[in-house]
């Protein structure tokens, strides 16, 4: 059965922090080389987390130079666990799940974000026989978020993972090829390698970079001002302080919204109808 409910999905990704219990605030390890408020261990409350799960500086984080904090993005991972998995038992209340509550939030996460990748694969498939396939691991897939914590925590997410790798691959390929067609491209016929494709620092704006493969590419602190990247898969890609200003991302495959936000970009960036344009990004 082709997968139909596209839009409920894309609500759920929408992170909803007033219906969660502060998850990533508590079960992340924090690193404060890493744009965090300070060193802290998985499992234990951010110093800025308030009570009422609230942050007690959040609308200055940009300010306080804290870009872990705003960078982030759980794919709705800790509404679903907080008001679905937890029916809304917080862990303060019921202790004794503390850790094994952070423990699915972390599950969940990679859950939701395989559910994100699946539905652009979804959208933008357009062989039958795939759309079926991968609207059946969709399916699959959001019935394993509906499981109990203990279901939960037993769960092979690496052979699930394997599944969707498959799909989003053979997707990416059908895309990146059509983007490229007859046009050559100086990334093209790069193989690939167990490494990331290094561009760190470099300035990118005269490079075609059409339906170009950057499957876990370093690009921090790259120049893409104006650069069309359409068909261009960025899964994975590291874009921290990547000038996005004037890119054109719009058919770009297998972005999210955590690679938007560790980015710099303009009013004049085209983006996936999925993503939002972050508010401290230039006019």
């Amino acid at each position: 059965m082709i997968y139909k409910n596209k839009d409920k999905l894309n609500k759920e990704f929408r992170v909803d922090c007033k219906k969660c219990f502060g998850l990533c605030c508590v079960a992340l390890y924090f690193s404060a080389s890493e744009g965090f408020p300070t060193n802290k261990d998985a499992g234990k409350p951010c110093i800025n987390l308030q009570s009422n799960f609230t942050c007690s500086v959040h609308k200055n984080l940009r300010a306080k130079g804290l870009k872990g904090c705003t960078a982030y993005d759980c794919f709705g991972a800790g509404q679903k666990v907080a008001q679905i998995t937890y029916a809304g038992q917080d862990w303060q209340q019921n202790p004794e799940s503390a850790k094994e509550m952070f423990e699915v939030f972390l599950i969940m996460r990679q859950l939701h974000e395989m559910l994100w990748y699946l539905t652009q694969a979804f959208i933008l498939q357009k062989d039958h026989c795939a759309q079926q396939e991968i609207s059946s691991l969709i399916d699959n897939t959001e019935r394993l978020t509906l499981l109990n914590p203990d279901s939960l925590l037993v769960l092979d997410l690496e052979a699930h993972r394997s599944k969707v790798n498959i799909l989003l691959r053979s997707t990416s390929e059908l895309v990146r090829t059509k983007a490229i067609g007859t046009k050559n491209n100086s990334l093209r016929n790069q193989k690939s390698t167990p490494k990331r494709l290094d561009y760190f620092g470099a300035d990118l704006r005269k490079t075609n970079l059409k339906g170009t493969d950057l499957r876990g590419a370093c690009l921090i602190a790259s120049n893409l001002r104006g650069v069309d990247l359409s068909g261009a898969d960025l899964i994975g890609a590291d874009l921290r302080d990547a000038d996005l200003s004037g890119a054109n991302l719009t058919n770009s495959i297998f972005l999210t919204q955590a690679q938007i936000n560790t980015a710099k970009g303009d009013s004049n960036t085209k983006l996936p109808i999925m993503l939002v344009r972050p508010p401290y990004w230039s006019k």
